[in-house]
């Protein structure tokens, strides 16, 4: 594929050799496992004991082992075998903000909506707005994101075009018609949020309310009412920072998956961020790419779940170490 159908046994022999192809598998995965550690071992650059450079990576030689120098450097994910030989770092920085973007903007519709809704269901327990809330996330968790993103993209931005002026696909940068760069168009960001979200939102709205209403049967609860104070001022002040551990743990997952989870979603929407990036790479067998995005993404979702950690802490004071 790299060679376009006119390799000679020359040019696919240079190609084995450029990417480590012609020798054993375990030798390839010690390589790549090399390239990717920021503590890597490298023949001795004899040019400059201190700053090493190749046509790969620059790093800082710290000290030599034999006739091997260990490198300090930023990790080196290779090269794509689709793109010209474009590095797979930089084809990940142009995708990657664009996916938080999206996944940044679902979330906070999820948040805002989902929290809104669930202390509505909890404060309206068994009432005829708890039973049409609970159906409406039921719905939510069980349409896949993939069905919403169809109905989503033709029902308005095709169907209701005229009165929604949305568009069925589009990403966040546009080309200018008349070749003068690119300009941002916020308005391609609405549909893909809201499909995103919609999921998340669901199971914020029955997290929220299901531990709201535990929260509210507690005895502290009971003696703020005692007390005088007013639901509201009871929920704001006093539940609603209790009731937040289950639906951070909810939304740091959510989010941590958007990340991956918006294949489908760019994808029909047109949206170049990272997860559209691995449909195409995943249909023309760009192995680099696949691998350096699933690196990526699994490296934020531990950093995300070190984040809730220490979140964890300031909304319940009693999951600190002692």
């Amino acid at each position: 594929m790299m060679l376009d159908q006119n390799e000679d046994s020359e040019q696919l022999a240079a190609i084995k050799a450029k990417y480590g192809f012609d020798k054993p598998i375990a030798t390839q995965y010690l390589y790549y496992l090399n390239d990717l550690s920021p503590l890597s071992f490298h023949s001795k650059n004899d040019n400059d004991h201190t700053f090493f450079s190749t046509d790969k990576y620059k790093g800082f030689a710290l000290l030599s082992i034999a006739n091997k120098d260990v490198v300090l450097k930023t990790p080196y994910l290779r090269e794509s075998f689709q793109k010209n030989g474009k590095k797979v770092t930089q084809v990940i920085a142009e995708t990657l903000p664009n996916t938080f973007v999206l996944a940044i903007s679902a979330i906070a519709i999820a948040m805002t909506i989902g929290m809104m809704l669930g202390i509505i269901s909890a404060l309206l327990k068994d009432s005829w707005a708890d039973r049409l809330i609970q159906l409406v996330s039921t719905v939510g968790m069980s349409v896949p994101s993939f069905f919403s993103a169809i109905l989503f993209a033709w029902i308005f931005g095709f169907l209701l075009k005229q009165y929604t002026g949305l568009n069925m696909t589009g990403s966040l940068y546009e080309v200018d018609d008349f070749g003068e760069g690119t300009f941002i168009q916020w308005k391609n960001l609405i549909l893909p949020a809201i499909t995103l979200g919609i999921r998340p939102l669901a199971v914020v709205t029955q997290l929220m309310r299901n531990s709201l209403l535990e929260v509210l049967s507690q005895d502290y609860i009971r003696t703020a009412r005692a007390k005088g104070l007013s639901m509201a001022q009871v929920v704001r002040r006093h539940a609603l920072k209790n009731a937040l551990n289950p639906v951070v743990t909810a939304i740091s997952g959510w989010f941590a998956s958007m990340l991956a989870g918006a294949v489908f979603v760019e994808y029909i929407f047109g949206w170049n961020g990272l997860g559209k990036e691995i449909v195409d790479a995943l249909n023309n067998l760009d192995l680099p790419v696949i691998m350096g995005a699933v690196l990526i993404i699994a490296t934020m979702f531990i950093l995300i779940n070190i984040l809730v950690d220490i979140v964890y802490g300031w909304l319940d004071p009693r999951v600190k170490p002692q």
